[in-house]
């Protein structure tokens, strides 16, 4: 019996992971009606962890469930992503603000060194690597200021943030400036300027929002309707 638990949880996580993952990574773009006898034939489970897993992502506010109507991939709502935007920012520019005088040759060196990988992405255009890059800076300095645990809870409140920055990133929205304004910050950080380094990571954080116009012209039925 045990084992037969365990074995359910784990092809429901796995599941979830799954589609969790190509949510928000657009593989599964936004509107998208989800089958739960397409998703339980496709990792060969029954419907009952799929049905589970569809009400947890429900819950992630990742799709909508209509009765007799079926489950869709949520629309991204602009207000949650500048919710979550503000959340990042108040955090951020106090992490950046923390990490000042705090980080050793060895942490700049590896931050140095997935600021440089994240150029090779620019160069290759492979958004989605730079998407984890991205991610993994920022991760980074909440690692070093011992707020991992902060890290996790940002995450998970900016499921909209993350769809419309792999949307943007999609769409090649001025990577340079990205990229400059990172090492801009860990510049910052580097020369202990905190001011500086929150004034950087303010204007970097507010960049999805700048351009989000361009991103519902190009792809209105893509944001809920407001």
């Amino acid at each position: 019996m045990e084992a037969a638990q365990a074995s359910r949880g784990s092809a429901r996580d796995l599941v979830y992971r799954t589609l969790r993952h190509d949510i928000l990574h657009l593989v599964l773009k936004p509107g998208t009606k989800m089958s739960e006898q397409e998703v339980s034939e496709h990792f060969r489970v029954s419907r009952t962890p799929v049905r589970e897993v569809f009400v947890r992502l429900f819950q992630d506010g990742l799709v909508e469930i209509y009765p007799q109507r079926g489950t869709y991939v949520s629309l991204i709502n602009l207000a949650h992503v500048d919710e979550g935007r503000f959340v990042r920012e108040v955090l951020e520019k106090a992490i950046v603000r923390e990490a000042c005088g705090k980080l050793t040759k060895d942490d700049f060196v590896r931050l140095e060194s997935n600021l440089a990988q994240q150029e090779v992405c620019r160069d290759n255009q492979s958004y989605q690597q730079m998407l984890l890059l991205d991610d993994g800076f920022h991760a980074a300095l909440f690692r070093i200021c011992g707020r991992e645990r902060t890290w996790k809870m940002v995450s998970q409140l900016n499921n909209d943030f993350i769809r419309l920055r792999v949307l943007r990133l999609s769409r090649h929205c001025d990577w340079d400036r990205i990229i400059e304004q990172h090492w801009a910050i860990l510049e910052a950080i580097k020369k202990n300027k905190p001011d500086r380094a929150e004034e950087i990571m303010e204007e970097h954080l507010r960049m999805v929002m700048v351009e989000k116009n361009l991103l519902l012209a190009e792809f209105p039925d893509y944001f809920a309707k407001v």
